[in-house]
């Protein structure tokens, strides 16, 4: 596993480098101080799993950081790293393009499963705002769902309905296993789900399959 850890406080990325690659066998912890070289890094190491992005470090301008990086690399999944625990902050950043958001304050075993989800297709965010997520979208309009999902999204949607993995959703679509998980990571953000069981089971209670 490849992580490029991007916060302008060095204390905390040498303890989160050694911490995870003790929890993490064969781990490789590359730091940046800013969002300009963690740019840089993902520029560098294309092989990098996961990003996980200081939200108030230098040059990073908020939302505006999170789409530079996404735009520019899309198979790179972002986490956010963050002293915050506001919601709007967590909402924002998901609309941005991340598709994790981890508290500082959190554990380490918390980080380190928040990784793994994200890293298996999923979505993580702080369990009592994955709960209010998850009650406004049992308790919000059905079509609101549909509205947020572009054709191509339907389209994974089906297919990982179906059970299939990214690779085979990849061969179905002949699309880049890169494009699927961002195509999947804005699937859970519009359904309010976490994983794909949850975005199997809501499309179908929202008839987005038709």
């Amino acid at each position: 596993m490849k992580i490029i850890l991007a916060d302008d406080h060095a204390l905390f990325r040498g303890g989160f480098a050694l911490l995870f690659q003790q929890l993490e066998a064969g781990a490789v912890v590359l730091e940046a101080g800013d969002l300009a070289e963690a740019m840089q890094l993902a520029a560098r190491h294309p092989d990098a799993d996961i990003l996980l992005l200081d939200l108030n470090m230098p040059g990073m301008d908020g939302q505006a950081g999170i789409r530079r990086v996404s735009e520019a690399y899309p198979q790179l999944p972002v986490i956010v790293l963050s002293a915050s625990e506001n919601r709007e902050c967590v909402e924002d950043v998901l609309a941005a393009g991340a598709v994790g958001f981890i508290p500082k304050s959190s554990s380490s075993a918390v980080m380190q499963s928040a990784i793994r989800l994200v890293l298996s297709g999923g979505v993580y965010l702080p369990p009592q705002l994955l709960m209010s997520r998850m009650a406004g979208a049992a308790s919000g309009p059905e079509h609101h769902a549909q509205a947020r999902l572009t054709d191509r999204q339907r389209d994974v949607l089906r297919l990982l309905a179906l059970g299939m993995s990214n690779k085979q959703i990849c061969r179905e679509l002949e699309l880049g296993e890169g494009t699927i998980k961002v195509h999947i990571a804005a699937i859970f953000r519009a359904l309010n789900v976490g994983n794909r069981t949850e975005a199997a089971n809501a499309a179908r209670r929202y008839g987005v399959l038709g």
